[in-house]
């Protein structure tokens, strides 16, 4: 199931993409999430929407140049506990200007929904089976924020003035 975030409310979507390894074929239809190596390697050879993967140990800059040309990015959460895709997410919307979708993928939970929607993810392949209104409610869980963040949610000393 995927789940995208629109104005605050997480919705559940059909899929458009399907997660591919390097040796798989591109499906017929559709599109594909693709390692960045992979990427770099076929996107001027396909005419179907390419996504590309960015896992945890690569640096967003090498990323940069692609930007503009996939149809979305994917940031791999490999465990729970490693949050270097936040980072990238941030780095994603706030240095390089990317409006597109940033999709968080691999082991994604509820409890993770709040702070990844104010770093900039918008899509969420949850792996523990929960629903889109789950995801909207932790989503808004906080009235107030603290720090400024990519979700561009006024802190709340702003707010006082």
């Amino acid at each position: 199931m995927l789940i995208k975030l629109e104005n605050g409310r997480a919705s559940a979507v059909e899929n458009q993409f399907q997660n591919l390894a390097d040796e798989d074929a591109l499906p017929a239809s559709g599109g594909a999430i693709v390692s960045l190596e992979r990427f770099k390697a076929e996107q001027a050879a396909t005419n179907q929407p390419l996504g590309i993967r960015l896992e945890p140990d690569q640096a967003v800059e090498d990323l940069a140049p692609y930007i503009g040309s996939a149809a979305m990015i994917a940031l791999s959460f490999p465990k729970f506990r490693d949050g270097r895709a936040y980072s990238a997410a941030a780095l994603l919307r706030e240095r390089y200007g990317y409006t597109g979708e940033i999709r968080a993928v691999g082991d994604v939970l509820l409890e993770q929904a709040h702070y990844m929607a104010r770093v900039g993810f918008d899509a969420f392949e949850p792996s523990d089976n929960t629903t889109a209104e789950e995801w909207t409610s932790r989503i808004g869980v906080f009235r107030h924020v603290y720090q400024a963040a990519g979700d561009g949610r006024a802190p709340a000393f702003v707010e006082r003035g």
